[in-house]
């Protein structure tokens, strides 16, 4: 059986999906398992017409696939946003990390730690800088409050972005699917003609409603769905996704570090902070694994793991992943927002010297 890879950097490669499959039923056997009580063992865009000059700027006819950086949100030393350096941002993804797609305003952008017009200037920037020059601009339009978020995503049409996506709300949890499908059809009714994406990341929401029950008839609740970020760990969850939605949905994963499990899974790209600084890399990853190389595939992903093993030790977040961008491409990051502070000159010695040491 013969499967045609959707990565962007090779088309036309075809590999065999024998062993894949194997996994993916061992995997069934496993959730249905669960179901039963065992215990696991530990061991296309339709452009919303308005006036606006930004409109239909980011059209895009391309499948969402391959690398896509979760941008970081520039700050003045003042704590305000710095949207005078997105254009050279833009050009540095494209340029140097061959990088041609962005999710902004979500958890590496603090997105959730800016006001609602900080949000929609970001993202007037993002898809105005990046007009000829980015294949997608994904906005992140989830928040706390449902009337804002609901703003959020029908600016985000108006402006002309490829799409939206949307985080669970996680101060007042949705306890099970129906209410966490309810608040994402609100949100995205207010973007009609372009494409939803959940972004899943029980790690910081809280909220554990597993992507394979989520996705199981969305479609006729939200007609715009078109995929998942997945920022989760859960192999289980995501194999059944691929295995019973891949033809339909994008499955984007978002654990950089166990990248190139997921591509074995099927993933269909990737959404992720070090894409921004690693992106070169990552895209060498991608194309060796689907020339079936997967000795190189596993050194390039060894080379990622062993920078970000170095600097968790350090402590790793988002102010010390501004430090890094602002040291690797030399665009001022600035510091985060409070109550996140800014990277220690230690941590930035330390991480720039093992950059520097990084052999692939």
């Amino acid at each position: 059986m013969l499967f045609s890879l959707g990565w962007s950097c090779s088309p036309n490669v075809q590999i065999s999906l024998f062993s894949r499959e194997l996994m993916l039923c061992a995997v069934s056997v496993i959730s249905i398992l669960r179901v039963l009580g065992a215990k696991p063992v530990r061991k296309q865009l339709c452009i919303n017409r308005t006036h606006s000059p930004l409109c239909c700027s980011m059209a895009s006819p391309k499948r969402l696939q391959g690398l896509i950086a979760a941008t970081i949100t520039p700050m003045t030393p003042d704590g305000e946003i710095n949207l005078s350096v997105i254009g050279q941002y833009v050009d540095y993804l494209v340029k140097e990390q061959g990088v041609k797609n962005v999710f902004v305003n979500g958890t590496t952008g603090e997105g959730l730690a800016l006001s609602t017009q900080e949000r929609k200037q970001l993202a007037e920037e993002w898809v105005t800088k990046g007009k000829n020059k980015l294949d997608h601009v994904i906005i992140h339009v989830g928040a706390l409050s449902l009337p804002e978020a609901k703003e959020l995503a029908k600016h985000a049409a108006a402006i002309g972005a490829s799409g939206i996506a949307g985080i669970a709300p996680f101060f007042f949890k949705p306890t099970n699917k129906d209410t966490l499908v309810a608040f994402l059809r609100e949100v995205a009714s207010e973007a009609p003609g372009i494409p939803f994406y959940y972004y899943h990341i029980p790690p910081l929401t809280g909220v554990k409603i597993r992507v394979e029950e989520l996705l199981d008839g969305i479609k006729e609740q939200i007609p715009t769905f078109q995929g998942v970020k997945f920022s989760d760990t859960d192999l289980l969850d995501f194999a059944q996704c691929v295995k019973n939605h891949k033809e339909q949905f994008v499955l984007l994963y978002g654990v950089d570090e166990h990248l190139l499990s997921a591509l074995a899974m099927g993933a269909s790209g990737a959404v992720g902070s070090t894409y921004n600084y690693l992106g070169k890399k990552n895209n060498l990853m991608l194309e060796a694994f689907a020339k079936q190389d997967l000795t190189l595939a596993q050194q390039y992903q060894f080379c990622t793991g062993e920078f970000l093993s170095f600097v968790f030790k350090l402590g790793f977040g988002v102010a010390q992943t501004k430090a890094v961008m602002t040291f690797t491409s030399g665009i001022p990051m600035g510091p985060p927002r409070l109550p996140l502070l800014s990277a220690s000159v230690d941590f930035i010695e330390k991480a720039k010297a093992k950059m520097a040491s990084l052999i692939l």
